[in-house]
């Protein structure tokens, strides 16, 4: 069972699954026994505030067998940061680690409730704390990971994306940690029931039937019982269970009014549409982000909390870090970091010209430098020239 302690809490034999909350910028390696008074002592002096301890893991006695030796918790190098924030390059490398383990829980935990056997909660509660963590140390990162999807892996996907949203949302919002590691987790697990739909109403390309929606609406209710089978907090199921609800009672299983959904519902039904609409699928591209943001802001009030589509919107920004977009002097880049001050105008990285349909010479361009005369004249999209986006970010962002 995971709890939350402060850090005066601790005592000599826990085990530490998680840091959700620390002074200073120290790097800690968070996951490990603490096995002695001085190492509690060690962790405070490092700034810990408040973890998460695994209460089903605890050193051996003397009579019982030794358990396998975990990492012990211990200071690491001090992270550079620059305005606050970890360097997007360097993050990158985590993100792309955090994804690729979140899309393989996500396949085990999809395959275990085929199975009806029970999924490892702790392990996305584990997950769920790094995506928080890489959040909190620069959110363009993981941000970036939700506009690099495959069309086969819609359903896997997702899920992640959504996560990392609430994670960016809820930090947007100023939200306590303990609280937006709850949401994320949530997330994380809010579509598993969709692995008891079949398959040709999942995937189906046309408008479903009366009675395949009814069926593609039970995914929900799957998936808050197979949670109930497992200790997950309050929270966490609330945002799984509650996801598919409109403020005007229009929405599914419990069709409930507005003064029944709290700000944790309301997120989650804007962050899981926004990543519906944007993504690309088997039988159907994406839409632009910027094509999203308009049907959440026209959707808003029958269906969505007006005040907190608008601070969506503020919060990612028109074009969000990984899009791909067109400026005005014809080249193709990536967004990758976002410009607080000035939204319009991030910080993109170009590789292609449209006037010549070919690769150039990758440069990093600030559109926010005075200097800098180019902006942002359209969202593009890769198939339209041939760029394989994929291979492109691989090979250049991801090859080091």
């Amino acid at each position: 069972m995971i709890e939350t302690l402060d850090v005066d809490q601790l005592e000599p034999g826990m085990f530490v699954n998680s840091v959700l909350k620390q002074k200073g910028r120290k790097k800690i390696k968070t996951k490990g026994w603490v096995r002695t008074a001085e190492a509690i002592e060690s962790l405070k002096r490092s700034g810990i505030l408040v973890v998460t301890v695994d209460t089903d893991k605890r050193l051996p006695g003397e009579d019982e067998q030794e358990e396998p030796e975990e990492e012990p918790i211990e200071e690491d190098e001090e992270d550079e940061m620059v305005d606050g924030k970890i360097p997007i390059k360097k993050e990158l490398i985590r993100a792309e680690d955090i994804y690729r383990e979140a899309k393989v829980l996500q396949r085990k935990a999809l395959s275990c409730l085929k199975s009806d056997l029970p999924i490892d909660v702790g392990s996305f509660i584990d997950i769920g704390g790094n995506m928080v963590n890489s959040v909190f140390r620069n959110h363009d990162a993981l941000s970036f990971m939700t506009r690099i999807r495959s069309k086969d892996e819609y359903l896997l996907e997702h899920s992640i994306n959504v996560a990392i949203l609430m994670a960016i949302f809820g930090k947007f919002l100023e939200m306590d940690k303990q609280t937006i590691l709850s949401i994320t987790i949530g997330a994380l697990l809010h579509d598993i029931g969709k692995i008891k739909v079949p398959d040709e109403i999942l995937n189906k390309p046309g408008k479903l039937t009366e009675e395949e929606f009814c069926e593609m609406k039970m995914h929900v209710v799957h998936g808050r019982n197979a949670l109930l089978e497992h200790d997950v907090d309050e929270l966490t199921l609330e945002v799984a269970a509650f996801h598919h609800e409109k403020l005007d009672g229009t929405g599914y299983p419990h069709a409930l009014d507005a003064d029944e959904l709290s700000i944790y519902a309301r997120m989650i039904a804007i962050c899981d549409v926004y990543d519906a609409l944007t993504g690309d699928r088997c039988y159907k591209d994406g839409m632009p982000p910027v094509a999203a943001l308009k049907i959440l802001r026209k959707d808003s009030g029958p269906h969505f909390d007006t005040d907190l589509v608008n601070k969506f919107i503020n919060c990612m920004g028109v074009h969000p870090v990984g899009s791909l977009v067109k400026l005005k002097s014809d080249k193709i880049g990536l967004v990758m970091e976002s410009n607080k001050a000035e939204p319009l105008r991030p910080i993109v990285k170009t590789f292609y010209s449209t006037k010549f349909y070919r690769y150039t010479e990758i440069r990093d361009i600030n559109l926010a430098d005075p200097k800098i005369s180019d902006d942002i004249e359209s969202p593009a999209k890769a198939e339209e020239y041939k760029i394989d986006l994929h291979r492109f970010v691989n090979t250049v962002l991801f090859s080091s």
